[in-house]
């Protein structure tokens, strides 16, 4: 099989059920954007990480994977009830993680800079791809509902991606910039 189709040569795709719609479509724009985010979180999990940190990344990697199965079907079919879904325990894990690492960290009393090392920088990036997913998929549920589930990971994606930096940068013993603003 060719991965060469011709078919989008005129800047059209098609959504699963069939449906051609814009490539500059926002149910596209969208899952693209989820598509970005998993490339990030690849690239994140192949830094010097704990092996339970790159299980997780793995597993929200195939949770993006899932997201972007739901968003790539057509709302004017009916809904393929054996595609793959987003759970509660799906939000949960990210939650518990989360909690893990907060605990080991120093309370957050401002802002902080991204950056300071390589992977850091990673996280970040990462973060704020996952940032704009979510405005995406948002504005998407505007026009068309999308699974209240999704919305809710990404925003704890985001949430889990910033706690990860801080505990990479303790990992590293990298020292957090705070955002001191000009007076």
């Amino acid at each position: 099989m060719k991965i060469y189709t011709k078919t989008g040569d005129k800047g059209q795709t098609a959504l699963i059920g069939g449906r051609r719609v814009s490539k500059a479509d926002l149910r596209i724009d969208a899952y693209g954007t989820v598509d970005e985010l998993n490339s990030w979180i690849g690239l994140l999990r192949d830094q010097p990480l704990y092996t339970e940190t790159k299980d997780l990344l793995q597993e929200i990697q195939d949770r993006l994977f899932t997201i972007g199965t739901e968003l790539a079907m057509d709302p004017e079919k009916t809904p393929n009830r054996s595609m793959p879904a987003i759970v509660p325990n799906d939000v949960t894990l990210l939650e518990q993680a989360m909690d893990t690492m907060d605990a080991e960290l120093p309370q957050l009393r401002a802002f902080i800079l991204p950056g300071g090392h390589e992977a850091v920088s990673f996280c970040h990036l990462a973060r704020t791809v996952c940032r704009r997913a979510e405005r995406l998929v948002t504005a998407l549920n505007d026009e068309s509902p999308v699974d209240e589930l999704v919305l809710q990971y990404l925003n704890r994606l985001s949430d889990y991606l910033f706690v990860l930096s801080r505990k990479m940068a303790q990992d590293l013993n990298v020292t957090e910039v705070v955002w001191k603003p000009r007076t």
